[in-house]
C-alpha cells in the first residue's frame, strides 16, 4: 500500500496513543490522509454503525487503538472489557478482511515470570484485560495481512490528561498523595510520540505480522517514578518504595520487560532508553 492519500482510520483518536498517531500524521505519513476518531464519531461497539461508516467512508487502513485498557476496569466489568477489546476489534478486523489492519495489544499478555519477552515466547494472561487482548490478537493473526503490536506502558500528553502513566504520577503528587511504587516489578515504559513514529514506519514496510514495541530500558515502578518526580520538582512529588510481596489485588505480572528486536530492524532510529529520552527532550510534555 503506497498511500496516495487514502483514507487510515484510525479508532480511539481521544487516547494517549491514538492521539499522538493522529498528531504524528502530517509528519510521518504525510501521504496518508488520516482521520482520528473518537468514541463520539465512532463508537467501535456499535457494529451497525461501524460497518456503515466503514462501507461509505472506505478506508484503506485502519489502525485500532479504541480498547477498555485500564486493568481494573477490566476486572471489574468482565463482560464490556469483552465487548470493547474483543467483539468490536474481531469485528472492525471482519469489515477489514482486505485492507492492512493493525491492533495495539500488550506486555501484560505475559504472567511476567521470565521477562524479555520476544514474539515466539507463549503468553499466559493472568487478569481479564490480559485474557481480553489474547482473545483478539487471535481474530486479528488469522488474516496474513493483519498485524499485532504489544506496547508496554506509554507516557505523554492525552487529550483527557490521565491516559499515561506518567500523567497518572503526575496528577497523584497534584492531589497532595504520596505513591507507594513496586521496587520488583518491571517493564519497558515508552514515549507515546515514540510509539507512533514506530507504527508509521511499520505501515510504510507492508510487513504485517506480530511485534513487540516498547522502549529500551527495563525499570521498575519505582524507578520509573523517580525518572517522573525528577522532571516535575514543582509538585514537590513524594514517593515511597514498596513491594509486590505487600500487595493483595488482582494479579500482576512481576517483569513483563518486551524483547523488541523484530521490529527494531525495520525502523529508522533506535527504541530510546527511557532516562536518556526525558534527557534529550526537556520542552516535551511528559
Amino acid at each position: 500500500m503506497n498511500g496516495n492519500n487514502q483514507p487510515v482510520w484510525v479508532t480511539g483518536a481521544g487516547g494517549l496513543i491514538g492521539n499522538y498517531l493522529v498528531q504524528t500524521a502530517p509528519r510521518y505519513a504525510s501521504n496518508r490522509r488520516v482521520i482520528g476518531l473518537t468514541h463520539t464519531q465512532l463508537d467501535v461497539t456499535d457494529f451497525s454503525a461501524v460497518r456503515e461508516q466503514f462501507r461509505t467512508r472506505k478506508p484503506q487502513l485502519i489502525v485500532h487503538c479504541a480498547a477498555l485498557s485500564r486493568s481494573p476496569a477490566c476486572q471489574e466489568n468482565p463482560s464490556l472489557a469483552r465487548k470493547l477489546n474483543v467483539e468490536a476489534t474481531a469485528g472492525l478486523a471482519g469489515l477489514a478482511a482486505d485492507i492492512p489492519f493493525i491492533f495495539f495489544s500488550s506486555d501484560l499478555v505475559f504472567d511476567g515470570r521470565q521477562g524479555n519477552y520476544d514474539e515466539s515466547a507463549q503468553p499466559n494472561p493472568l487478569t481479564v484485560y490480559a485474557e481480553t487482548k489474547i482473545a483478539a490478537e487471535q481474530f486479528v493473526l488469522a488474516n496474513p495481512q493483519h498485524t499485532v503490536v504489544r506496547l508496554s506502558l506509554n507516557g505523554g500528553a492525552s487529550p483527557t490528561g490521565d491516559r499515561g502513566f506518567n500523567e497518572e504520577m503526575r496528577r497523584a503528587w497534584q492531589a497532595g498523595k504520596t505513591l507507594r511504587l513496586f521496587v520488583d516489578e518491571y517493564r519497558c515504559p515508552m514515549p507515546a510520540i515514540v510509539t507512533a513514529r514506530a507504527i508509521w514506519e511499520l505501515v510504510a514496510h507492508c510487513k504485517p505480522g506480530l511485534y513487540h514495541l516498547a522502549g529500551s530500558q527495563r525499570l521498575s515502578r519505582w524507578q520509573m517514578g523517580q525518572l517522573i518526580a525528577a522532571r516535575w520538582p514543582q509538585l514537590n512529588p513524594r514517593l515511597q518504595p514498596a513491594s509486590r510481596k505487600e500487595y493483595a489485588g488482582p494479579p500482576r505480572p512481576p517483569d513483563t520487560s518486551l524483547n523488541c528486536a523484530r521490529i527494531q530492524k525495520l525502523l529508522s532510529f533506535p527504541l530510546p532508553r527511557l532516562d536518556e529520552w526525558l534527557m534529550a527532550n526537556p520542552n516535551e510534555p511528559f
